[in-house]
């Protein structure tokens, strides 16, 4: 009885993992006809969106995915293939801020400061996609992001009917773990999208590009969603509908970094959405 058992397990558990690899590449053919890995063939687009993630590793090293989409933004934006960023991250708590990193950096790399617009609200990819939609007005617009990433970035964009394309930048190497958390978070979008239909945490105000965007320099009342109103909407909820659950980004903070002057913070890389 206990071997038929356990061969009954290994057979579900078996079937379960050939699903989740058939699913993970599905989606990798669905999106492959819009992911262009030479910037010499990239389409023309008026806006491209650069996805955030933590500019170091816990250790405190410089994180590559992070160092490639700079650059790779910089190298579309150089290249007369975009002509707006929208940088689109994570901005949970006070001490980590991706969208203000990012912009910091793209700006010493000589990019105009009135060509950049940021997104405070992208905590997740399904966020940062549908928002480029519904609150920047873009339909058709450049994805900056690692090919991994990308497959699962275009995929929400497609199911959610939006038109876009995929920049792939450079992926470091020995990246077996994160590719299998990429797995696992595209069974999450999975089920995000066909499922429980997961809609963005927070939409706001339509703010279109291009517009005028006047960046003050503490960043504090800069459109779309401040950290203020952020804090202000998670008292709301709270109050409503009691804790929720965490964040699908765990988040670290690290001392003030040498040379940079300012506390920040790590971010766990694709940890699977929740």
């Amino acid at each position: 009885m206990w071997k038929r058992l356990i061969t009954g397990l290994l057979f579900i558990t078996g079937m379960l993992i050939l699903t989740a690899i058939a699913l993970d590449r599905w989606i990798s053919w669905k999106t492959a006809p819009y992911i262009f890995d030479d910037l010499k063939r990239l389409p023309e687009r008026e806006v491209g969106i650069v996805l955030g993630t933590s500019k170091y590793y816990l250790s405190g090293a410089p994180n590559q995915y992070y160092m490639y989409r700079i650059q790779g933004a910089v190298n579309a934006y150089n290249s007369d293939k975009i002509k707006y960023l929208l940088l689109s991250g994570d901005n949970a708590q006070q001490s980590y801020n991706e969208p203000v990193t990012m912009r910091r950096d793209l700006v010493k790399a000589g990019i105009p400061a009135a060509n950049i617009v940021l997104d405070f609200a992208g905590f997740r990819t399904l966020d940062s996609i549908v928002r480029t939609r519904k609150v920047f007005n873009t339909n058709d617009f450049t994805i900056i992001t690692q090919r991994f990433h990308c497959e699962r970035a275009l995929f929400i964009a497609m199911h959610m009917g939006i038109t876009a394309q995929c920049y792939a930048v450079s992926t470091p190497k020995n990246m077996v773990t994160v590719r299998l958390r990429e797995i696992i978070a595209r069974l999450g979008a999975l089920t995000d999208l066909y499922i429980l239909k997961r809609e963005p945490r927070f939409l706001g105000p339509l703010i279109p590009i291009p517009a005028p965007h006047k960046v003050p320099k503490g960043m504090t009342d800069y459109p779309a969603v401040t950290p203020e109103e952020l804090r202000a909407t998670d008292k709301t909820q709270l109050k409503q509908t009691g804790p929720t659950p965490p964040s699908s980004h765990a988040t670290a903070v690290l001392p003030a970094l040498a040379g940079n002057g300012v506390t920040t913070s790590m971010k766990t890389e694709y940890s699977p959405p929740k």
